[in-house]
């Protein structure tokens, strides 16, 4: 497969996320994933245990020999996972606690954490909006999500299409088993970082996502996510084809519930609920950048609430009002390490399709993508 690429400050981008479809029994799709996708696991890999023994110390033997202690809770809560993680590793001749690494990037950065370990950086504004909101009343949802800067070059776009579930259609970074995006049903599942005390062993936050993906709507989705024995703190925002919308607030052991009546959420890298304001452990810094970002994006849907549409959103999502605290972060931004806005997705809950930027938006066209079925 061939790509065309910009130069955006030393970073190339490829100008659409390249597309995979997979279909069949859970090991199948992990087969055909790692079979497609091998060259850039491999990077993914090589780039993202090279960034951790870096901010870490840890040995790259120390850090696989902690990968499948989360692999019980895959298994007891998204089996159908770990046996996509097998087919991929049996495909691309890498080890299963390799694979498992992959899904989990922050869980170990945080069990290796030391007073050298740089902090994982403010990670991606999301948004929700029923039909109350947009022109054609049908709901929209999506994020910008921001990450260390080589993730751009390491997306996909999947669709998976199992024998046993709706069919998913997700922006990942090559490897990961679940990200951020939505079903066949319509139930969109969009996900960014919190911070609190208490990060263990458990199932990873990574992969909550897909889990709620296997239900219809966001009352099931919900119920099913709040059963979880969780290794971190995650916050989820989900939003059906109905055009209800909630956002869940993961501490640890503890979780928060934020609803509309208006049909409106916008969330970025603060706890929100009443009851989780004491899990808070970001740095003031962190918050103000946070604040700054839920802000500006919740002003401009708010401008236009009741016509907004995919193309507007598309402008909120390249929004760089509040520079260095922007919603769109480019190379180089002040405060913001190696990050930077490494995809940017919009999904038609209705429409049965996404549209997703490679890299910064304010720098790159959205392209769309669509379940082939």
């Amino acid at each position: 497969m061939l790509y065309n690429f910009m130069v955006m400050e030393g970073v190339k981008l490829k100008n659409r996320f390249p597309f995979y479809r997979f279909s069949g029994s859970h090991d199948q799709i992990g087969l055909q994933y790692g079979s497609a996708c091998r060259e850039l696991i491999k990077k993914n890999l090589d780039l993202s245990m090279h960034r951790l023994q870096k901010h870490t110390n840890a040995t790259r033997e120390q850090i696989l020999n902690t990968t499948l202690q989360y692999r019980p809770y895959v298994l007891r809560y998204a089996p159908f996972l770990d046996e996509e993680i097998q087919g991929v590793a049996e495909s691309t001749g890498f080890k299963l606690e390799e694979i498992y690494f992959l899904q989990l990037r922050a869980e170990i950065q945080a069990l290796f954490f030391n007073e050298n370990t740089q902090n994982p950086g403010m990670e991606c504004t999301t948004f929700a909006v029923s039909g109350k909101g947009t022109s054609n009343r049908s709901p929209l949802a999506g994020q910008n999500a921001d990450l260390p800067s080589f993730f751009a070059d390491l997306g996909i776009v999947v669709e998976i299409i199992p024998d046993d579930q709706p069919a998913v259609l997700m922006v990942t970074p090559a490897g990961q088993v679940s990200y951020i995006g939505m079903n066949r049903s319509g139930l969109c599942a969009f996900a960014n970082y919190l911070v609190c005390d208490g990060w263990r062993v458990g199932f990873p936050r990574y992969c909550l996502t897909r889990l709620a993906l296997t239900q219809d709507n966001v009352s099931d989705a919900e119920r099913i996510l709040l059963e979880v024995q969780r290794a971190s703190s995650r916050n989820i925002l989900l939003l059906d084809a109905r055009g209800e919308v909630v956002d869940l607030e993961l501490a640890v052991e503890r979780h928060g519930r934020l609803t509309s009546t208006d049909g409106r959420l916008i969330h970025s890298n603060h706890f929100l609920s009443p009851e989780l304001l004491g899990e808070e452990r970001a740095t003031p810094g962190d918050q103000m950048n946070s604040l700054q970002r839920q802000i500006r994006l919740q002003q401009l849907i708010d401008g236009e609430y009741g016509s907004l549409d995919v193309d507007r959103l598309k402008g909120y999502l390249r929004d760089r009002q509040t520079y260095p605290d922007a919603v769109c972060i480019e190379p180089e931004d002040p405060g913001q390490g190696d990050e930077m806005t490494v995809a940017s997705v919009i999904a038609e809950s209705a429409g049965g399709c996404l549209w997703a930027a490679v890299g910064p938006p304010s720098r790159n066209q959205y392209q769309r993508y669509s379940f082939t079925e």
